[in-house]
């Protein structure tokens, strides 16, 4: 008698689930160099670590709703003004108008769901471009910014203040050369961005909303005939970006403090750059939260290494970063074009 055996299915590893484990990887190999080369200089220290969740803990969340657009076919540019904008009103409603800091987070809300609604309503309901849409908004963002104040306002609210100096100790931690146990950190907005990325993770992997952008993203016509409403879907994918973009300002704005005219600029393209390094497609329908975290990771790691290497120029951030975003959207064209000899 011949045993039958049971073969079991081996698991395919797909375009997309490599181009996810490209980004993990290339962000492990680029922190592990940075602990060997860096040691002496604290980089293997668990807050070196910590640090890159508490200088992009805004970013990550902006990132966020940056993933969600470009699933959905779009793209948002007007990231960067809104969080200028944000941080600027929050400055000036609580240093100017005596305003509370609930009313300045309201502000930011409030700001960044208007132009969510806004930009939405002409990209999904009027057909107009999504680039061009958002060009315009990050425009009349930096406008509305500078025709608030020209000069830079430092916020000196105690309930604000309280929130960003508030430390969340760790059990980890380093010792001291005296042998002193230094416990390790994180500020209220890290655990904020955190949640907000588990909660971005679950939406668009186990609800419809989450699906349906996927389906648009992917092919808008097949998701019309399956049912699905393409302008709603998208509208509402500009609406969450929105809602995400306000609050990611005033996060960004809890670790600046102040408002500026010339704050965040470069932000939108630190968002967009983070989506495709981690495996978001410009094309749309393709595209994993948990890899934008590592996309945010990286350039936080970048960040970290010029800065800890201390003679080269802070531009070479942005260098290091188009290059990857260059590279990751060439392997991008790459797999796809095998995908379709297929």
């Amino acid at each position: 008698m011949k045993k039958k055996t049971m073969a079991m299915p081996k698991k395919k590893i797909n375009g997309n689930t490599f181009l996810l484990l490209v980004t993990v990887l290339l962000f492990v190999v680029m922190y592990a160099a940075g602990m060997i080369i860096f040691a002496d200089k604290g980089f293997a220290k668990p807050q070196m670590f910590l640090n890159l969740f508490i200088s992009n803990a805004g970013l990550l969340v902006i990132a966020m709703g940056q993933t969600i657009v470009m699933i959905s076919g779009g793209i948002d540019i007007s990231v960067g003004s809104v969080t200028a904008l944000v941080c600027m009103v929050s400055a000036y409603m609580m240093e100017n108008m005596g305003m509370s800091a609930y009313a300045a987070v309201a502000a930011a809300l409030f700001i960044g769901l208007a132009f969510g609604v806004v930009q939405g309503f002409l990209v999904s309901y009027l057909d107009i471009q999504p680039f061009i849409v958002t060009l315009a908004g990050m425009f009349f963002g930096r406008g509305m910014t500078s025709i608030i104040s020209t000069e830079m306002i430092s916020i000196q609210n105690e309930v604000f203040m309280s929130w960003a100096k508030f430390k969340i100790n760790l059990p980890i931690g380093s010792y001291s050369r005296r042998g002193k146990f230094i416990p390790a950190y994180v500020y209220p907005t890290v655990i904020i961005a955190i949640l907000i990325l588990i909660i971005i993770i679950l939406v668009m992997k186990y609800t419809k909303f989450g699906r349906s952008v996927y389906a648009v993203g992917g092919n808008a016509q097949s998701a019309m005939m399956m049912g699905l409403n393409v302008r709603r879907t998208k509208f509402k994918a500009y609406i969450l970006n929105g809602f995400l973009a306000g609050f990611g300002g005033f996060l960004f704005c809890l670790n600046s403090c102040a408002g500026f005219v010339e704050q965040a600029k470069g932000l939108e393209m630190d968002a967009i750059s983070s989506a495709v390094i981690g495996g978001t497609l410009l094309s749309g329908g393709v595209g994993t939260p948990f890899g934008t975290l590592f996309g945010v990771l990286i350039k936080g790691t970048i960040q970290s290494l010029i800065t800890t290497q201390g003679t080269l120029s802070s531009w070479w951030v942005r260098i290091v970063l188009s290059a990857l975003l260059c590279f990751f959207i060439i392997l991008q064209a790459v797999i796809s074009g095998l995908k379709k000899r297929k």
